[in-house]
């Protein structure tokens, strides 16, 4: 009996690990939540021949979504290079949304290292186009405006 209740005391502490660990990995992202924006959202504006527009940076494998541009994987230093170099002719409160779509969050090598420069670099109204799957899917499936 007495093992028994240790080795549920034991799984319920190792449980309670895991829920922080994966707690504090949400809170190591260069994004907040607000700081998403919704597909839906940016078709919309970019719809809207009255709205003002955002800058669109694609920092992934190719600009897919109409107006953006392209500078390339993001993951490669001379990419982030001219991330850099672009944003550094703009001012801190410009409106800026950058995308990669070649997979999801978790596993993209490129939207990391865009957001986290446009946060060292101050900016004020930085977006990530929130792609929970991949461009295709959440952006060119959905008949939002593309190049395609």
């Amino acid at each position: 009996m007495k093992y028994a209740i240790l080795i549920i005391l034991v799984f319920i502490t190792a449980m309670g690990f895991i829920k922080l660990k994966e707690k504090a990995n949400r809170g190591q992202e260069p994004w907040t939540a607000s700081q998403l924006m919704a597909p839906a959202d940016l078709a919309a504006v970019l719809n809207n021949p009255n709205a003002k527009k955002p800058i669109v940076y694609s920092v992934g494998p190719g600009a897919l979504i109409r107006g953006s541009i392209d500078l390339g994987q993001a993951h490669e230093k001379e990419n982030l290079d001219k991330l850099k170099q672009a944003l550094s002719k703009l001012p801190k409160n410009a409106d800026v949304v950058i995308y990669c779509g070649c997979c999801p969050f978790e596993r993209c090598p490129n939207i990391r290292p865009a957001f986290t420069l446009l946060n060292e670099m101050k900016f004020t109204n930085a977006r990530l186009l929130n792609l929970e799957h991949n461009i295709r899917t959440d952006w060119v499936a959905k008949g939002y405006p593309s190049v395609e």
